[in-house]
C-alpha cells in the first residue's frame, strides 16, 4: 500500500480520489442518457466533493505530480464541462427547441465545450504541481458548472425558457477564458 503515498505513482491517494471522479462523470453521463437527470445531477455533485478533496489531498500529503495535474483537468473536463452541456442539451433544448433554435443552441453548446477545454489546457500549460494562485483568472470550470446548474435548475422550474438558457451558457462560457478574478477558495 505505499504507492498510495507515494508522489510519483499513478495511483497514489489524490489520483485515486480522481478516477472516482472520473467514475462518477462517466456515470452521470450514462444516466444522462436514460433520462434520469436527478441520478446524473447526484453523480455530478459526487464528482465535484472528490475534485474537491484530491487537490486537498495532494498537497496535504505532497502527492502532487504532472500525471495527476493532467488527470485533474482530465476529470474537470468530464465532469465540469460535458456532463452540465450534455446535461443541458438533452433535458433543455431537445425537449423545446428544433430548427434553427436547436442549431444555435448546438454551436453554442459546442462553444462552451471548446472553451471550457482551452481553459483547462492553458491552466496546464501554466501550472505547477503543487502550487495553488491566490486568484484564477477566468472563471474556473467546476464554478462555471455550478452556474450551468443553476440555469438549468431555472429552466426546469420554468422561471428561464431554453433562449435564456443559450444567453447564459454563451454568458459563462466566454467567462471561463475572461480577465475575471476569482479567489481561490
Amino acid at each position: 500500500m505505499k504507492f498510495l503515498w507515494t508522489p510519483s505513482s499513478h495511483f497514489n491517494l489524490a489520483n485515486l480520489f480522481t478516477f472516482v471522479n472520473i467514475t462518477a462523470g462517466l456515470m452521470a453521463t450514462y444516466f444522462i442518457t436514460q433520462n434520469n437527470f436527478t441520478l446524473a445531477i447526484i453523480l455530478a455533485w459526487i464528482g465535484g466533493a472528490f475534485d474537491i478533496f484530491d487537490g486537498k489531498i495532494a498537497r496535504k500529503y505532497q502527492l502532487s505530480n504532472e500525471f495527476g495535474v493532467q488527470l485533474d483537468s482530465f476529470a474537470d473536463f468530464l465532469s465540469f464541462v460535458l456532463v452540465p452541456v450534455f446535461l443541458i442539451f438533452q433535458a433543455s433544448y431537445t425537449h423545446s427547441l428544433t430548427g434553427i433554435s436547436l442549431f444555435v443552441a448546438a454551436v453554442i453548446s459546442i462553444y462552451y465545450v471548446i472553451s471550457g477545454l482551452r481553459r483547462l489546457i492553458h491552466f496546464n500549460l501554466h501550472a505547477d504541481a503543487g502550487e495553488v494562485d491566490k486568484y484564477f483568472t477566468g472563471v474556473p470550470t467546476p464554478l462555471g458548472a455550478i452556474l450551468l446548474w443553476l440555469v438549468y435548475l431555472l429552466n426546469t422550474y420554468a422561471i428561464l425558457p431554453a433562449y435564456g438558457v443559450i444567453f447564459f451558457m454563451l454568458l459563462i462560457g466566454w467567462s471561463l477564458n475572461s480577465t475575471i478574478k476569482v479567489r481561490h477558495p
